[in-house]
C-alpha cells in the first residue's frame, strides 16, 4: 500500500469544507440563486458541489424557505486559451492545457451521479459566451454562488464583467487561483478582484473561507445597506 495521498482525495479534502460551509449559509440566510462553475476540468470540483448542496437541502429541511439551485457548468472545455495580458504570465497556465471535452464532462457527472436534468452546460471561451447583456436563460442570471477556477487574469477579468450586473447581497465568489501568483506577476485572480472591486460603488467583497493552499472565497456586500463609513477603520475586505 502506497503512503502517498491520493491528488484527488486531497483536492476534495480541501474544498469540501468550503462547499459544506457555502450552501449552509446560502441557505440559512435565504440567497436564492444557481451555482455557477467557471472552469470545470475533471468535474472534480462540479461533484463537490453538488454533493454538498444536496447534503445542505436535507441539513436545512427544518427551514420553512428552501431554493433549488441548477448547477451551472461554464468551460471551453478545449483546455486554455492563449495567454493574452502580461497580467497572465504563470509557468502553467499553457494553451490548450487542463483540456476535457463536454462529453468527458458529462461522463464525469455520470459516474459521480449527478442528474442530467440538474446541471446545464455553457461551452465555449468566455469572451465569446459570456455577453453581459444576454439575458436568456442559456446563461446563468440569478446566481448564488460563483466559483471561478479559470486561471488566467484575462479570463477572470472577462467572468468578473459578466458577473457585474448580476451581484447580489449575500452572494458568495469563490477564487480558485487566488494565491497563484509567478515570479514576475501578481496573482491574477487577486489582481482581477482588486481592480474590479477597489473602487466600486455598489459593492465590496468580505473574506469568508479560506480553502486548499491557493483558494479564497468572499462574501458579497451591498454599500447600501453597509455604507463604507461603517468599515472604513476594518482591515480585511476588497
Amino acid at each position: 500500500m502506497s503512503d502517498q495521498p491520493n491528488p484527488v482525495e486531497q483536492y476534495a479534502a480541501d474544498r469540501l469544507p468550503f462547499f459544506r460551509r457555502a450552501f449552509l449559509a446560502l441557505g440559512f440566510n435565504g440567497i436564492s440563486g444557481d451555482y455557477a462553475e467557471f472552469g470545470c476540468y475533471t468535474g472534480t470540483t462540479f461533484n463537490l458541489a453538488f454533493q454538498e448542496y444536496s447534503r445542505s437541502r436535507k441539513h436545512l429541511s427544518f427551514l420553512d424557505y428552501q431554493f433549488d439551485r441548477k448547477l451551472w457548468a461554464l468551460d471551453s472545455f478545449r483546455g486554455l486559451p492563449a495567454q493574452s495580458a502580461p497580467e497572465d504570465e504563470h509557468p502553467s497556465w499553457r494553451e490548450g492545457a487542463l483540456a476535457m471535452s463536454v462529453d468527458e464532462f458529462h461522463a464525469a457527472c455520470a459516474r459521480n451521479a449527478i442528474p442530467r436534468e440538474a446541471y446545464q452546460v455553457v461551452e465555449g471561451y468566455y469572451d465569446r459566451t459570456l455577453r453581459v447583456d444576454d439575458t436568456s436563460s442559456r446563461l446563468p442570471q440569478d446566481i448564488a454562488l460563483a466559483y471561478i477556477d479559470c486561471d488566467l487574469y484575462s479570463s477572470i477579468v472577462t467572468v468578473f464583467r459578466y458577473l457585474a450586473p448580476r451581484l447580489k447581497h449575500g452572494a458568495i465568489v469563490a477564487l480558485d487561483d487566488y494565491f497563484c501568483f509567478s515570479a514576475a506577476q501578481a496573482s491574477g485572480a487577486r489582481r482581477a478582484a482588486l481592480e474590479f472591486f477597489s473602487s466600486n460603488r455598489d459593492w465590496r467583497l468580505i473574506p469568508y473561507v479560506q480553502y486548499g493552499w491557493a483558494g479564497m472565497s468572499y462574501i458579497v456586500e451591498s454599500k447600501a445597506i453597509v455604507p463604507d463609513r461603517l468599515v472604513s477603520e476594518m482591515p480585511g475586505f476588497i
